[in-house]
């Protein structure tokens, strides 16, 4: 049998055009319909997550679940008029932090408003730079924040110029003490539903030195040296709130972890607390107890309150 001998591949560009064509057609049939991409429209489920159809009479309305219990004469408990939302313990995060408000404001009334109010703890303490991190917070649409371990007064009141603007020369009555808190309140004033940053200004202060604000500053006592400086705590201009955690002022007082039943020194200190609370009325004070004690709290005069289990 002979050799075959294959005759060299020729170059046809003709075959190349009709290649181009049909790969062309096979792209565009697996095209979806809408020409936007998939970040696009991710963008545009977030954003319509977040922004709720604004009221233009929510300006004139009282915001925060917190404050108005309050100024009903009612008690603020966790879980029905606030949130607690976790940054010292749990990671912080503000992906997270956006997650958990963009949540939270699915849930509003008829007016738009917030059905509970999210406030945060941030893991800066009383003695460490914790201005940046408040702002980051306020700025994503918080309605609070919970300061770990203040201990003196003068870190107390560090917190709440931190959660203030600087208020128009008119407002003498609301000028001290000096707000520090930068400008840039875009999330927020989508995530209140407000329409403007003119009237997120006139929201986000810091009640009840403003009576119109709607931020709850609530300063944490966990140590003997916080309850040793309570009076000097409380006597912070612009402080919200005080609350009384048994975890860390166990473990402060060289107790150890909490049990099932507070120790006798750490009782000790709530009752050191709670006794200078009733002798002053600008601060509400709080306590973090089990709930099977919560009647006999209230009873004592707590009004803010973080029902632990037991």
């Amino acid at each position: 049998m002979g050799s075959i001998i294959s005759k060299p591949h020729m170059y046809d560009p003709r075959l190349s055009i009709v290649a181009m064509v049909v790969l062309s057609i096979s792209v565009s049939c697996a095209q979806p319909e809408s020409t936007e991409t998939s970040e696009t429209n991710d963008a545009q489920v977030t954003e319509e997550a977040r922004e709720p159809e604004r009221n233009p009479n929510l300006k004139n309305l009282r915001l925060n679940p917190v404050i108005a219990a309050l100024e009903q004469d009612q008690p603020a408990l966790r879980g029905e008029e606030w949130q607690f939302i976790d940054m010292e313990h749990g990671p912080f995060e503000m992906e997270r932090l956006e997650a958990m408000l963009a949540e939270t404001g699915k849930d509003r009334d008829a007016d738009g408003r917030l059905k509970i109010a999210p406030l945060v703890r941030i893991p800066q303490e009383g003695d460490e730079d914790f201005k940046w991190a408040v702002k980051q917070v306020l700025d994503a649409g918080a309605y609070g924040i919970l300061l770990p371990h203040v201990d003196t007064g003068e870190e107390a009141a560090r917190f709440v110029k931190a959660m203030r603007y600087p208020r128009r020369k008119e407002e003498s009555n609301l000028q001290e003490p000096r707000g520090e808190r930068g400008w840039g309140p875009g999330r927020a004033v989508n995530y209140w539903g407000l329409a403007n940053g003119q009237e997120y200004y006139d929201k986000a202060d810091v009640w009840p030195l403003n009576p119109e604000g709607e931020l709850f500053a609530v300063a944490l006592i966990e140590s003997g040296e916080a309850v040793g400086n309570i009076e000097a705590i409380l006597q912070a201009p612009g402080l919200s709130a005080i609350l009384v955690v048994p975890g860390d002022m166990s473990i402060d007082l060289g107790l150890g972890p909490r049990g099932d039943k507070p120790f006798p020194e750490v009782e000790e200190a709530f009752q050191t607390v709670i006794k200078a609370c009733r002798a002053q009325t600008a601060v509400i004070c709080g306590l973090g107890d089990a709930r099977s004690n919560l009647e006999m709290r209230l009873e004592e005069g707590w009004r803010f309150m973080l029902p632990l289990g037991g």
